[in-house]
């Protein structure tokens, strides 16, 4: 395998590391995994929403998502699609992405509550690869009520 497939293979483990995480309620790793990065929201188009670092990344999963009694916030996330383009010479990668999110609780029977896309950027520090950004598309919207503080 070629030095460009191994960085795309690490780059693409980090796109479902995300997810694992977050389905896990990690939030640690989850902001972890933005150490050298953040995370941008567009809603409706309008303007990004940045949260920026392990710090930030953290602050705004607490604010907006809920956890339920096993520490979790009781949804899987899918994530499909994924391309990735890898310039290992700038250590540099880019990946879009689907996501779709699933979530069931004692009283919300198994649905689809949101579907969007990633846009991400990763750059390599020190020969170990990280998100650089992370945008957020919302595409579509379920039933959120159990999932989302707001």
């Amino acid at each position: 395998m070629s030095a460009a497939m191994d960085s795309a293979r690490h780059v693409e483990n980090l796109v479902y590391t995300y997810a694992e995480l977050f389905d896990a309620g990690d939030l640690d790793g989850v902001a972890a995994l933005f150490a050298h990065g953040r995370i941008c929201g567009v809603d409706g188009g309008g303007p990004e929403t940045v949260f920026t670092g392990s710090t930030g990344v953290r602050k705004m999963y607490e604010m907006a998502v809920r956890f339920h009694d096993d520490g979790t916030p009781m949804t899987k996330h899918l994530t499909t699609n994924v391309r990735i383009e890898v310039d290992d010479d700038a250590g540099t990668a880019r990946a879009s992405a689907y996501y779709c999110v699933t979530q069931a609780t004692p009283d919300l029977p198994l649905q689809v509550i949101v579907t969007g896309r990633y846009r991400d950027t990763f750059r390599r520090v020190d020969g170990t690869w990280w998100f650089d950004t992370r945008t957020m598309f919302v595409d579509q919207v379920g039933d959120v009520s159990r999932h989302l503080k707001f």
